[in-house]
């Protein structure tokens, strides 16, 4: 999975510390209901479209350059579904970080779901009932998304 640069030359001068990064995950829905996942390429699971932000970039936009960038989907944002500290996660070469990840409620308005990078090894929509095992938070997230007067979900 691709490092953005901007954490490649913050671990220059932490190393290994943990570092706080702004992340967004995206529930795209199309027009039949079902929801776009990806199995990730750096441990075969699979999740919701998810990615870091870039120094001062908006999160929605942010999102919809994931999705496009991981998928070949152009989706658009509908509402903020959560807001989450995750973590700790730590990497096999012994980085350590946490994640503010911002979750959306997002739509299908163009493209075919493929691989479209080498951050997954399959991409998908899939219907409710026919979602594979995620990654921790991502079910829920679906499930937040899915109720129409839902408010954004945060921890207290």
């Amino acid at each position: 999975m691709a490092t953005p640069d901007f954490i490649l030359k913050l671990r220059e001068k932490i190393g290994h510390e943990t570092l706080w990064i702004p992340a967004v995950r995206g529930v795209v829905f199309d027009d039949d209901g079902r929801v776009l996942l990806g199995q990730r390429a750096d441990n075969g699971q699979w999740g919701l479209i998810s990615g870091i932000l870039e120094p001062g970039e908006e999160p929605a936009p942010g999102l919809l350059r994931e999705i496009l960038e991981e998928t070949g989907v152009v989706a658009d944002t509908e509402r903020l579904v959560s807001v989450d500290a995750v973590g700790p996660t730590s990497y096999p070469n012994g980085d350590v970080c946490h994640f503010l990840t911002l979750a959306f409620r997002c739509r299908h308005v163009s493209g075919q779901a493929r691989v479209n990078d080498d951050e997954s090894l399959a991409v998908g929509w899939f219907r409710r009932e026919h979602i594979p095992a995620l990654m921790p938070g991502h079910l829920e997230a679906i499930r937040q998304a899915a109720e129409p007067h839902a408010v954004v979900r945060y921890r207290r």
